[in-house]
């Protein structure tokens, strides 16, 4: 009797996003799992308690007493070498199994079939990560909607607003982009913006939800908004710039996120910005959920 051949092993991929996380679960082609999920709960600042919840999720996702072989996980939050390297250990210990963290922006090279490579993000916020020739991550932008993020649609919000209030300086009647800020924030005129923006209790989540407005007014025609999205789109080749400038291979940038995807005028900014900061750069759209990211880096690890 001839003996069965071995099953392939049990890989999982983890990618917690801000709002939602997604489990995908393969044995060779065959998904064993896909799972989607809120991220309520997700700590990353705490390495135990980071590790509880992504075995918890585990556990309630994978069949009976099913274990991986390898598990990789792209994390929001994760902002340091130390940090993912903390919660990893952790999370080992917890599952008794090899595992990998990395950033969350980290996905998106290996889920475009990448050895190298910017993975650059625009939703609510902002960010851009690489890795150095000696294989060292490096992160720039993604300080929040305050300071920073400029190309994310809380960016966006925030530089709009901040364009409105120069033309009413300036003595200017409130154009397309000032009155649709207004009617976003259901505020009178234009000096109340500032209160309207500042009383936000998740700065990031409900600046970030005014953005169509921006876009919304430069399809009407206002210059004004049309200056905010180019500017917001040299902001983001700002961000592979810094990356090229420190070492970084940028010859190809992922791009994700559901502002500059979702927003042609914003990714064509980006673009042209790009092609004349960085000349050898290749943007392209990820076409695949970032959690095969995940799954191509717990692959590795076998």
């Amino acid at each position: 009797m001839q003996d069965s051949p071995p099953s392939a092993p049990l890989v999982v991929g983890v990618d917690v996003g801000g709002t939602k996380t997604h489990l995908r679960a393969l044995t060779g082609d065959a998904v064993v799992a896909d799972h989607v999920r809120s991220s309520t709960g997700w700590r990353p600042h705490d390495p135990a308690a980071a590790a509880r919840w992504l075995t918890g999720l585990v556990r309630e996702t994978l069949p009976g007493d099913t274990r991986p072989a390898a598990f990789a996980v792209g994390a929001h939050a994760c902002e340091t070498p130390r940090q993912c390297a903390e919660i990893r250990d952790a999370l080992q210990l917890s599952l008794g199994v090899p595992a990998r963290v990395v950033g969350d922006a980290e996905l998106l090279v290996p889920a475009a079939a990448l050895d190298k490579g910017v993975g650059l993000v625009a939703g609510t916020g902002s960010v851009a990560v690489g890795r150095l020739p000696g294989g060292d991550p490096v992160q720039v932008g993604g300080w929040g909607a305050v300071l920073g993020d400029e190309g994310g649609a809380a960016g966006l919000v925030r530089e709009a607003a901040r364009a409105v209030w120069a033309a009413h300086d300036r003595g200017e009647e409130p154009g397309a982009l000032a009155l649709g800020l207004l009617a976003a924030l259901g505020v009178p005129e234009v000096p109340a913006l500032g209160a309207a923006l500042e009383g936000a209790s998740d700065v990031s989540a409900e600046w970030g939800r005014h953005a169509p407005a921006v876009f919304a007014a430069a399809a009407d025609g206002s210059a004004l908004a049309r200056s905010v999205i180019a500017e917001a789109g040299a902001a983001l080749a700002a961000l592979v710039s810094r990356l090229a400038a420190r070492g970084v291979a940028v010859d190809d940038v992922v791009v994700a996120g559901g502002t500059v995807l979702g927003q042609p005028a914003l990714y064509e900014a980006f673009a042209a910005a790009l092609a004349a900061a960085v000349p050898g750069a290749r943007p392209q759209p990820l076409t695949v959920p970032p959690v095969e990211g995940a799954v191509a880096l717990a692959r590795a690890l076998l």
